[in-house]
């Protein structure tokens, strides 16, 4: 009795055992004989077994989102915009002026007329999205400054869209199962990028830095409504204009999700 049930025991385990082997050394589909050869189960086991960054080595980069420039240039072509909305209805100005030093980002606008500033900033309003701007006037002068609250919202948003850009490069390279988090402080706006196995890390640090063109839109339709206005044809869309789009607008597709859908063949316009 005693040896049939050392006899049962030393099959189980002798059935488990093979079976583990067979987790870890055998392919995720239908074997062949080719699997079970030495050069077969290097290639599942690498295939099978995923070592993070401690065990296999790769690449440890950190990576710092420059907000502070895209704020500068933000402000720069916002006071383009500006200009050129004043300039489009008829109203002159002696200066338009974008300062950007330090945590403080402005705009400011001087008036060749002081009667017409009231027009003037209408005339913006309508073609200019300034919703994270305040403004304040002062005889003939008018003046848009970046508050706090909306520099750490835009810095915030240009970080979470430089991650979003990190991650689809490295998928589209692919990098095995990558990290990308952020790291630090969420005022440091840096990025934490780990890539297992990479033993080339320049180049994938070049595809990273490679020269790309981020752009935070706003959509709008005049004078901006909720919800967003669209229209059926693209004729249609620079109609609402008058015709001729404005430097700082676009025409372009708009859809409210993924799916094809009626509304992803309507067309928006959008602030930049």
């Amino acid at each position: 009795m005693k040896k049939k049930n050392l006899l049962q025991r030393t099959i189980i385990i002798l059935v488990i055992t093979l079976a583990g082997i067979y987790i870890v050394i055998g392919p995720r589909r239908k074997p062949t004989l080719q699997d079970f050869t030495w050069s077969g189960i290097k290639a599942t086991l690498a295939s099978n077994i995923h070592l993070g960054l401690d065990l296999k080595g790769g690449s440890h980069l950190v990576m710092r989102v420059k907000t502070d420039a895209y704020l500068k240039i933000l402000t720069q072509t916002n006071a383009s915009a500006i200009q050129t909305a004043a300039k489009e209805a008829g109203l002159p100005v002696k200066d338009v002026r974008a300062e950007a030093a330090g945590s403080s980002y402005r705009i400011t606008l001087e008036a060749a007329d002081a009667s017409k500033l009231s027009e003037i900033e209408e005339a913006v309003r309508k073609k200019v999205d300034l919703s994270d701007w305040s403004a304040s006037t002062s005889g003939n002068i008018v003046t848009w400054t970046l508050p706090a609250a909306a520099q750490n919202k835009l810095a915030e948003q240009a970080t979470e869209q430089a991650q979003r850009i990190i991650e689809s490069r490295l998928d589209a390279v692919g990098v095995a199962e990558p990290l990308v988090q952020r790291h630090g402080s969420q005022s440091a706006h840096q990025i934490l990028v780990q890539m297992p196995g990479i033993t080339d890390p320049e180049r994938v640090k070049q595809l990273l830095k490679a020269e790309s063109k981020l752009e935070l839109v706003h959509v709008v339709s005049p004078p901006s409504p909720a919800p967003v206005q669209t229209y059926n044809t693209e004729e249609e869309a620079k109609a609402s204009l008058g015709a001729t789009v404005p430097t700082n607008r676009r025409v372009w597709p708009y859809s409210e999700r993924n799916e094809p859908t009626a509304a992803s063949q309507n067309l928006s316009l959008i602030h930049i």
